[in-house]
């Protein structure tokens, strides 16, 4: 219950600030607001997303793989904001224009990044039910991995969004990059452990 509500605490965060807007604040959301919004989403989309990542390097290293049960909620909230930033995007900055999006698309490498993340996310939010797990077996393995594609493309849509400073993207892409090798050193650990396994057992 104290996962969720932290999880949910900047999106209140956000509806206070718009609501304060609203009602005639003007420092509530900046000289920007439709700005503002999307990069409150975008920005806390990222972070709930290298979270996931640390969820499952924390409960290795510690040795305690109960905190695993964490990762779905994280991981569900991380789409969740992905989703709304883009949706934010789509209906303030681009107008709900098909044609201003697809234009943006070609004129606009962070865009196709950060939609590429979103799109990895789709399929990855849909099978995080334990049905879906127990459906796909080894593959669901296999498919939730791409969730490290998806924090590469965010660190990506970052950098290139970036005009002024890169602070963000470098604390992002190596956080992401940290993750990674954890994962890439215990994968090669297994792989060497079941190496041995196999050679003592002929």
């Amino acid at each position: 219950m104290l996962l969720f509500a932290v999880c949910l605490a900047p999106l209140a965060m956000l509806a206070w600030d718009v609501w304060r807007a609203l009602a005639g604040d003007l420092e509530a959301l900046g000289a920007d607001p439709g700005e503002a919004i999307v990069h409150h989403l975008g920005e806390w989309g990222i972070r709930l997303l290298i979270a996931t990542l640390a969820v499952s390097s924390i409960a290795r290293l510690t040795g305690r793989p109960s905190l695993i049960r964490y990762r779905r909620m994280v991981g569900l909230f991380a789409f969740v904001y992905v989703a709304l930033h883009f949706s934010a995007y789509f209906g303030i900055l681009a107008g709900a224009e098909l044609a201003a999006l697809l234009g943006d698309l070609s004129e606009r490498p962070y865009i196709i990044a950060g939609g590429g993340a979103l799109l990895i996310l789709i399929p990855l939010a849909l099978t995080s039910t334990r049905a879906a797990q127990r459906r796909l077996r080894h593959n669901w393995r296999r498919l939730h991995r791409l969730v490290y594609v998806a924090a590469v493309l965010a660190v990506l849509h970052i950098a290139w969004l970036a005009k002024v400073s890169y602070v963000d993207a470098y604390i992002y892409g190596s956080l992401a990059l940290l993750l990674l090798g954890e994962r890439v050193f215990q994968w090669v650990k297994t792989s060497q452990k079941a190496q041995q396994n196999s050679r003592q057992n002929v």
